[in-house]
């Protein structure tokens, strides 16, 4: 009797022994907040961080929730790894809410900046030094030039010289006289002249390759011929943009031609108003000027609409039409 009775007053305390000298397994076994077991959770893959995953106040202890990164790719937690904090790989970030692309990244070069050059600027290319920017018989002369064609407006520039008599040079897309070639017949049959334009008006043009540089040149060279037809005689090259060097100008003399200037440019290619163009031209004009115009290359009704004032002026002013030095 003595014995049952003093093992019931025993037995709560045992009980509770016994219970505290268990728990640390149990948790272990299980797998307590915040031991590696709990922490792979985070670590799953997540469409979307859950508002209470990118609202739980940083320091709340949950390692769990600490590990998911916010929405913008950085951690709510100070004890955040590296790589959740910049978005690496692991992080649920990086494939689920990718930041912007890098500048320039994606958007699609200049015509003609992909060539084999130094990046960032860094070439810096020898510069031409026999371009031609007068005319070829000097005195009170003008030589009238025509950029980018044939175009749409080719047709009413050649009415508009053929009026008054006026020779001028067309430095012609090999592209687009390959596209027109009865245009190209025409301004040979006018007596015109003809310059090379380069293919399709790479800019700017000292950023492409060598081998780039002699196709331009050279197959341009090839379309315009074949557009003419005949004999005809290409004696210059105009490079896109003025954009003369060592390099090019040495190309087009291989090829037979010289590198044309100019001395007095409208601009009429940014469509600046006719009154515009035709201030720019009687306010720059000087004997043996070569001007520099265009009959293609866009909307080229303004240079037309200024060559109707431009002509009977240079008429009346004492200048004869002429083409550039060769």
């Amino acid at each position: 009797m003595v014995k049952s009775r003093i093992s019931a007053r025993r037995r709560p305390l045992l009980l509770g022994v016994s219970a505290a000298l268990l728990a640390p397994a149990l948790l272990a076994a299980c797998g307590a907040h915040g031991t590696p077991l709990a922490a792979g959770d985070a670590a799953q893959p997540s469409a979307t961080p859950s508002a209470s995953t990118s609202t739980t106040p940083s320091g709340s202890g949950s390692s769990s929730i600490a590990a998911r990164p916010t929405p913008s790719g950085v951690s709510s937690s100070p004890f955040a790894s590296p790589s959740q904090t910049l978005g690496g790989a692991g992080s649920t970030a990086a494939t689920t809410a990718p930041s912007a692309p890098a500048t320039g990244a994606t958007t699609p070069s200049a015509p003609g900046s992909g060539a084999s050059r130094p990046a960032g600027g860094q070439h810096t290319p020898a510069p031409a030094t026999n371009v031609l920017h007068h005319t070829a018989s000097g005195g009170r002369t003008v030589a009238l030039t025509f950029d980018d064609g044939p175009g749409p407006a080719t047709g009413q520039v050649l009415d508009l010289l053929a009026k008054y008599d006026a020779k001028a040079t067309f430095c012609e897309i090999g592209d687009n006289a390959k596209a027109n070639p009865a245009a190209v017949k025409r301004i040979v049959a006018e007596g015109h002249r003809l310059c090379d334009h380069t293919v399709d008006h790479p800019q700017p043009m000292h950023t492409q390759s060598h081998q780039q540089q002699v196709a331009e040149i050279a197959d341009a060279k090839t379309q315009i011929e074949n557009a003419a037809g005949g004999n005809a005689q290409i004696t210059w090259w105009r490079a896109p943009g003025g954009d003369f060097t060592a390099e090019n100008e040495k190309i087009g003399a291989d090829q037979g031609m010289k590198s044309l200037g100019w001395s007095v440019d409208p601009r009429d290619w940014s469509r600046p108003g006719v009154q515009s163009i035709v201030n720019t031209v009687e306010q720059n004009l000087r004997p043996g000027s070569v001007v520099l115009m265009h009959d293609g290359g866009g909307d080229r009704s303004q240079t037309v609409a200024a060559l109707k004032q431009l002509l009977p002026w240079m008429v009346a002013q004492g200048y004869t039409f002429d083409f550039p030095q060769s």
